[in-house]
């Protein structure tokens, strides 16, 4: 059986429209510069948790925060949670360096970020 237990939230993706105030907030905020700092994406990693905020994530389709739980398999995790009610919203995907995501959506409409690291 595969363990499909979750390893907790720790990646929280941010929609901004403005990279460089959105940017200096963060780091304003968080007290450290940014680890990843690109025109694409910048990511802040401070308590065990990455924080990163996607330029234009409103135009891909990001209503707000996405908090992304940790899982050893998401595969696994992507049919435990639809057999429960949730559809996806993002299949799982590759996003590089052997990083996998996606998202579904809750009942509710809630979007749920699920992550996976090969």
């Amino acid at each position: 059986m595969t363990d499909s237990s979750t390893q907790g939230i720790k990646t929280v993706l941010h929609p901004v429209s403005d990279l460089a105030a959105a940017k200096a907030v963060y780091t304003a905020l968080l007290g450290l510069p940014p680890q990843t700092d690109s025109s694409y994406y910048v990511g802040f990693d401070t308590a065990d948790q990455h924080i990163g905020l996607v330029p234009g994530g409103a135009a891909q389709g990001m209503t707000g925060p996405v908090a992304y739980w940790h899982v050893p398999d998401i595969e696994a995790k992507l049919a435990e949670v639809t057999a429960a009610g949730a559809t996806v919203q993002e299949a799982a995907h590759d996003v590089g360096g052997g990083r996998l995501v996606a998202t579904v959506v809750d009942p509710d409409g809630n979007v749920l970020g699920l992550l996976q690291d090969r």
